[in-house]
């Protein structure tokens, strides 16, 4: 996330500017549920219940004092000719309430199929002691598959037991308004269904705490078909008929449900639909192009970069508005699928060619800048020395929808996030962008046929022919895996100071800070924060790594090839949670580099867990390699690095390694990881800036 500083600034600068409503406790702006089963109301197990009301329009009536927990859950879907045979349905009613009253619109939310394959679960379990209830937290995963775990997810079709952590939210100031948030070691399986149980649940003094009345009662005798509570009940016992398969029994449960995957085309189907149609009148050929400047540069001014050429890509516009600007949503069809809306959207890119492309033609490779930033990170100090070093020519276009003029819009959309579909729907455009960008520099009817990119002898300076490569770093790697996946064109790529998931990205990030403060004033409640989180990543997953990331590696989406990827994180850093690469790397089936760190230096019991080493010698394969510079571990609750403690911020120091750039170029040139640091840690130089 390079231009943190710069994106901070004038975020925080508006939402000084921005009239928010003064800071309060933790008082939910979404009225509550009013059941009889509310966790802190309730009765022991064993005492006599009765009958409980039904629950607001909308909602799930079996636990929890806030509207849509637990989530995600099947309860809040209805049956649909979909691939999962479901379709979400959220009622606006239902939905959480910003501080003006106003609630999400949950029109895009209703077009998915399911629910994101990162999903965290949220619960509301007031009083628990996580540690005492023998929870597995996010530095004992493997504690989590345990037979006697308090908390279990099955596969539905396999009866597989699902790894995680669990955590609660350390941002929460009420306990009372602190989350249970269950996050999964590695990405759940599209459209399947995923069975929850909590059981055994203690609080800080040791004693059990009594599962909610609604749901004590829906575990009783059946309820007569008139009972308003009689459907919940239907549903349920088939959540726990699922679970009695897997080894756990109803008896002792604290609380249970279940919900289903979205599938691929409910996530990648209006990117896959974009590009098909694009390519299809692109008939093999280059999109259109312009050249705006060409600047030459001396050795003095760069020993790298020998020509800079900027100019745009011409790509069909799908956004519902000319020019496809900031607030854009897609142009939808009947269908729901995106269509042309009829004008051209100009994608800027700019081009950097190293002097080694005057004498053998570069390597094509995309690049893809931070948080917040735009292409002309292109010409950052590490991609022109990895140019110069390794032949390498990059291009760079905006991550439109979370670029330099996305900013702005991006800030409000954190007082409503009824406008989040605007971002995802114009970072899925930004792919397209990407797409048609990497066709150009790979076609003989492309740059290769403009004397911008041609020598004095006429020849190119890119080599066409070469297989396109990608390279991102920070957000260039999060939204750089959906664009590898959907990619015709790009086999391997690295991923630089990786992640996904912005749900488990946000609350670790130091770069979140100015829009947690404009969310605290529009969402002051943190347990409906953790909500919102949840919602918006569904959105999010049509743009970013987590929702493609079943498909990064040796199961390809339709019309892509088979990708290899490259994982380097920077142990310690401070914007992009490396669990989240963990994740990432289990997801998608990398290797690690072992020994990944020195020891004493994680804070897990089993480092890396679930990550299988990667075997001596060259490897052909996906890989993740932790880079070391010395910084401290970071923090395990989900909270950000601030603060002395935790030393200087490590996520630059990769790409600023030369060990580093030379297995990255090795990479995306052949898909081979080589070792860059034998028997030992990788480490990196802290990074120096002039």
């Amino acid at each position: 996330m390079r231009v943190r500083m710069a994106a901070a600034g004038l975020v925080l600068a508006m939402a000084a500017a921005v009239s928010l409503p003064p800071a309060t406790s933790e008082a939910s702006p979404v009225p509550s549920v009013s059941l009889l089963g509310h966790p802190s109301s309730a009765p022991d197990v064993a005492a006599p219940l009765a009958p409980a009301p039904a629950a607001e329009a909308g909602c799930d009536p079996i636990a929890g004092a806030q509207c849509l927990l637990p989530f995600p859950n099947d309860w809040f879907t209805t049956k649909a000719p979909t691939s999962t045979g479901l379709r979400v349905n959220l009622s606006a009613g239902a939905m959480p309430r910003n501080a003006a009253g106003t609630p999400i619109d949950p029109a895009l939310w209703n077009t998915a199929d399911g629910f994101s394959p990162g999903s965290m679960l949220l619960a509301h379990v007031p009083g628990v002691d996580l540690a005492k209830s023998g929870v597995a937290p996010v530095t004992d995963i493997g504690w989590s598959l345990r037979l006697d775990a308090p908390i279990v997810i099955v596969d539905t079709v396999t009866g597989e037991r699902w790894p995680y952590w669990a955590e609660l939210d350390a941002g929460a100031t009420d306990p009372a308004r602190q989350m249970l948030i269950i996050r999964p070691a590695k990405n759940f399986l599209e459209g399947r269904r995923y069975a929850v149980a909590l059981r055994g649940l203690k609080n800080a003094g040791g004693e059990n705490i009594p599962a909610p009345q609604t749901f004590t009662r829906l575990l009783g005798d059946e309820l007569p078909p008139g009972d308003a509570l009689a459907a919940r009940q239907r549903a349920l016992r088939q959540t726990l008929a699922v679970l009695a398969r897997a080894g756990v029994e109803a008896g002792g449960l604290h609380l249970a449900w279940d919900f289903t995957v979205a599938d691929e085309q409910g996530i990648a189907g209006p990117v896959l639909s974009m590009r098909d149609q694009t390519l299809r009148t692109l008939k093999g050929g280059s999109p259109g192009f312009t050249v705006d400047s060409v600047i030459d540069l001396t050795v003095g001014q760069d020993p790298d970069i020998a020509r800079e050429v900027t100019g745009d890509i011409l790509v069909p516009n799908y956004l519902d508005k000319p020019g496809g600007p900031p607030g854009s949503n897609l142009n939808r069809g009947p269908g729901g699928l995106p269509r042309p809306l009829g004008d051209t959207l100009r994608a800027r890119y700019q081009c950097e060619i190293p002097r080694s492309a005057f004498k053998r033609p570069a390597h094509p490779s995309l690049y893809g800048h931070g948080l917040l930033g735009r292409h002309t990170e292109v010409r950052a100090r590490d991609v022109r020395r990895m140019a110069g070093e390794q032949g390498f020519a990059f291009c760079a276009t905006r991550w439109i929808g979370m670029s330099d003029e996305d900013i702005q819009h991006v800030a409000k959309v954190f007082e409503d996030f009824s406008r989040f579909g605007t971002v995802a729907d114009r970072l899925q455009q930004g792919l397209l962008n990407f797409v048609l960008l990497g066709r150009a520099m790979i076609s003989q009817d492309g740059f290769a046929s403009d004397k911008a990119f041609r020598d004095e002898r006429g020849e190119s300076l890119i080599d066409w022919r070469a297989g396109l490569a990608y390279d991102g770093n920070s957000q260039g790697a999060v939204e750089g895996g959906a664009l590898v996946a959907v990619s015709p064109d790009v086999r391997n790529a690295v991923l630089g100071v990786a992640g996904m998931n912005y749900s488990t990205l946000l609350n670790r990030s130091v770069d979140f800070q100015p829009f947690q403060r404009i969310m605290n004033g529009s969402y002051p409640d943190r347990l409906t924060q953790q909500l919102c989180l949840a919602l918006v990543q569904m959105l999010w997953d049509r743009a970013e790594t987590n929702g493609y990331a079943q498909h990064l590696t040796d199961d390809p989406l339709p019309g892509s090839p088979r990708h290899r990827v490259l994982l380097h994180v920077a142990f310690g850093d401070h914007q992009v949670s490396t669990v989240t690469a963990e994740v990432e790397a289990r997801t998608v089936g990398a290797r690690i580099h072992q020994p990944a760190l020195a020891a004493g230096r994680s804070p897990d019991v089993t480092p890396f867990w679930g990550i299988k080493p990667l075997p001596r010698g060259p490897y052909a394969g996906s890989a993740l390699i932790v880079w070391d510079s010395g910084s401290p571990a970071p923090p395990t609750a989900n909270v950000p690095p601030l603060g002395p403690q935790y030393g200087r911020d490590p996520h630059q120091d990769p790409r600023n390694a030369s060990e580093a750039r030379a297995q990255k170029a090795h990479f995306l040139r052949d898909g081979m990881v080589v070792d860059a640091c034998g028997d030992a840690p990788c480490r990196a130089e802290p990074a120096q800036w002039p």
